[in-house]
């Protein structure tokens, strides 16, 4: 007897950002499916799919962060049950799409008695059931060795660099916030053709969110400067960074981060601050609340789904980015 399988691609989201999810199964061609979420009176999430996912490739997107009345904690939790319902009922393989994943900053122990949370988090979706991880710039590349199966690290340097290339004059900086980001910052000066400067900070040991920003490594007096950072959460780091640079002789600062969290005071912070432009995607929804005129936010859904198609159709994702995506 010879049996010849299909392959059928299944797509669900959860809550916390289903207009990106929506976008990526536009471009795929596909329906978003029903995953049929519902909550217990007690807040306790139930997850039923409303089609048979039985022997499919299943591809279960969200973002780790608050939307409305849910939590980050709630998104990683829907998530969660999620992939647990599609094992349950025998898909073949289940993918988790996390366009921002949760927890990542606490990748190592910076100082005693603390967690590693970011490994927590992929302990808990391959326990799950997930074999497979889908991320776009993640907070540090070792996360990738977190998860027990594949991991495809995107990044949005290409929807990134095709605005800037577009938008900021020649003989522009690419600024890393700190140190530690340096590599990606060259990674973007050299697509766009601009030299690197990088910003010396402190960061508290005792104090949250408290970041001092000591001097400017490269030369930026006279000249047009663009931040490049992972995220904004609290937005300390960019402004304390913007302050330096005008410090500094800068004539122009703008930001382009993959992730706008903002959290707190980031949102009154961005706008009062010298910049220009802050220049985000949408892999963390952005209410009306937290919009504001300097805002600028670009798709990702199209890398997302480009990325998904390799992997269904089992396909290298590195040539999406010619093999430019990190390590």
């Amino acid at each position: 007897m010879e049996l010849v399988t299909k392959k059928r691609l299944h797509l669900f989201s959860g809550r916390a950002n289903r207009s990106l999810a929506s976008e990526i199964a536009s471009h795929l061609g596909v329906e978003l499916g029903d995953p049929g979420i519902t909550d217990f009176a007690n807040g306790e999430i139930k997850c039923r799919f409303q089609e048979s996912v039985r022997g499919g490739d299943v591809f279960i997107i969200q973002s780790h962060a608050s939307a409305g009345e849910m939590s980050v904690n709630d998104a990683i939790m829907e998530q969660l049950i999620m992939v647990d319902a599609a094992q349950r009922a025998s898909a073949k393989r289940i993918t988790a799409v996390v366009p921002f994943y949760g927890y990542a900053r606490q990748d190592r122990k910076a100082q005693g008695r603390e967690p590693i949370t970011a490994r927590l988090l992929a302990d808990l979706l391959y326990a799950a059931g997930a074999q497979r991880l889908v991320s776009i710039d993640l907070h540090s590349g070792q996360i990738q060795g977190f998860f027990e199966g594949p991991v495809d690290h995107l990044t949005a340097a290409p929807v990134l660099i095709n605005y800037l290339r577009e938008n900021i004059p020649n003989g522009s900086v690419i600024v890393s916030p700190d140190t530690g980001r340096v590599k990606v910052a060259e990674r973007y000066a050299k697509r766009l053709d601009c030299e690197v400067a990088a910003i010396y900070k402190r960061r508290s040991l005792h104090v949250a969110n408290e970041v001092e920003a000591l001097g400017v490594m490269g030369d930026v007096d006279g000249r047009t400067c663009v931040i490049i950072d992972d995220m904004i959460d609290t937005a300390g780091t960019i402004c304390a960074a913007v302050d330096t640079l005008f410090d500094n002789g800068a004539t122009d600062v703008l930001c382009a981060t993959t992730h706008a969290v903002f959290s707190g005071p980031a949102v009154e912070r961005l706008r009062d601050s010298r910049l220009s432009k802050v220049i985000v995607t949408n892999s963390v929804p952005l209410p009306d609340s937290k919009r504001f005129e300097k805002l600028e936010v670009l798709s990702i859904a199209g890398v997302l789904a480009d990325a998904l198609e390799a992997v269904f159709e089992d396909a290298s994702v590195s040539e999406i980015f010619d093999g430019d995506n990190h390590s």
